[in-house]
């Protein structure tokens, strides 16, 4: 019998929803030691880590341009043609959130107004390992190429025979990279952080990785560059009732438990059928998919969750904060008018995830680990810093001179009074 977890009550919801990553302690004291070794001995530091993690010793880290000309050829006409149409509903998805220049009076003579520049230089790590995510490359190149980024890096690690994976070079150069180094985990993060010889510094990381590559994105901020959001392991929850198809729902959790061991997928459900038909349903699936020894791994962290209610649902749900998070219910308004916590939510019996994941158009780069409670996903707006300028006219600083000074003096900073009541009186004299 599958084990349910059947109407936990909200104390013990932190336990029962504990993710399955291990400690940033049990991991931080590796990623110290490599970037100390980065920004000591650079290009050598990655080489020695590029070896030990990689099992490859490369002569050169860049991709050459025959590399990717060759790599191009050998991807299928079917396939460039699937990737193509992925680009053009990222693209379009990501144009849509260009928005208006701000422009405001906010009292006669004192003009604000907000305007957006794109971030010089950004780093794009895509993940290689098990599976390597050409559709990454789309996801974090498109909008930084919308947003006019100037210097865009890309990172990805080689394989044992110093390759990078075909389709991520064939993506990579249809958005236009053409930085493209073969340099991955803790390393690759390091060295866009500090720079190297081989590795430009860059200002903002952007991009998915394992625990490491997550701890190492989090230590990199300590060092003046900042990323998008720390994501870790895949996750997935879904909320299914009675009226959800269990093969259906089954294929969403495996889909999600394939990425890596360590990725965790949640089911609840108001309905108790609902739960021992989708599990029945995992287990017929599992049988006939290639990473069967991964996803069985990950599906010892799944949790199969029985509440009471759409309320309780929507309540501990909220709680746990999903990377990604499926509604497949009669009742999918409620769900969707009251999702708070969430990277990326997908609605109704034929919004598989991976639609997301690959060709829809939204960003499946996403906040994991419970970091949806506070961080959204990638988008137009995390490749753009906004600036804001002011302008005020002799009459506009008559109109707020008083209440900056006001202010100023009751802070006891009279310097900044001084530079109101200076010009006032410059004004003052002018009319005399």
């Amino acid at each position: 019998m599958e084990a349910i977890i059947k109407y936990p009550p909200q104390s013990t919801w932190e336990s029962i929803l504990q993710r399955p990553t291990q400690s940033v302690e049990a991991i931080e004291s590796i990623v110290n030691e490599v970037f100390l070794a980065v920004k000591q001995n650079g290009d050598t530091a990655i080489a020695q880590y590029t070896k030990q993690f990689d099992k490859v010793n490369l002569e050169s880290v860049f991709v050459s341009q025959e590399e990717i000309e060759s790599a191009s050829e050998a991807v299928s006409e079917d396939l460039k043609l699937a990737i193509q149409q992925a680009k053009s509903n990222i693209e379009v998805f990501h144009n849509a959130q260009k928005t208006q220049k701000v422009d405001v009076e906010t009292q006669t003579g004192v003009r604000c107004w907000q305007q957006k520049r794109p971030i010089e230089s950004v780093g794009l790590y895509i993940p290689g390992g098990t599976a390597p995510l050409f559709s990454t490359v789309l996801m974090l190149a498109v909008p930084a190429t919308i947003a006019g980024c100037k210097n865009i890096v890309l990172c990805t690690p080689p394989n044992s025979e110093g390759a990078i994976a075909n389709e991520i070079l064939y993506a990579a150069a249809l958005c236009g990279i053409t930085t493209i180094i073969k340099v991955g985990g803790i390393q690759a993060i390091a060295g866009l952080t500090f720079g190297t010889p081989s590795i430009p510094k860059v200002s903002k990381i952007f991009g998915p990785g394992n625990q490491y590559v997550t701890v190492a994105k989090q230590l990199a901020t300590k060092f003046g560059v900042a990323i998008d959001m720390p994501a870790g392991p895949s996750e997935l929850l879904v909320m299914a009732d009675k009226t959800a198809n269990p093969a259906f729902v089954a294929s969403d959790l495996l889909s999600q438990a394939e990425h890596g061991i360590d990725s965790q997928v949640i089911l609840v459900s108001t309905d108790e059928n609902m739960l021992l038909e989708t599990a029945d349903q995992i287990r017929i699936q599992t049988q006939s998919l290639e990473r069967k020894p991964i996803i069985e791994k990950a599906l010892e962290n799944k949790k199969l969750i029985l509440v009471k209610s759409d309320q309780e649902a929507v309540d501990l749900i909220n709680y746990y904060g999903p990377e990604h998070y499926i509604i497949s219910t009669d009742n999918n308004p409620f769900f969707v008018e009251n999702v708070i916590n969430a990277g990326s939510v997908f609605i109704g019996a034929y919004t598989p995830e991976s639609a997301g994941d690959y060709a829809s158009g939204t960003n499946h780069t996403l906040p994991t680990n419970g970091y949806a409670k506070a961080y959204s996903g990638v988008n137009l707006d995390s490749f753009l810093k906004n600036i804001t300028f002011q302008e005020i006219t002799k009459e506009g600083l008559v109109n707020i001179g008083t209440t900056i000074e006001l202010m100023a003096e009751a802070e006891g900073l009279m310097a900044h009074k001084n530079a109101v009541t200076i010009r006032l009186k410059s004004i003052g004299d002018e009319s005399k």
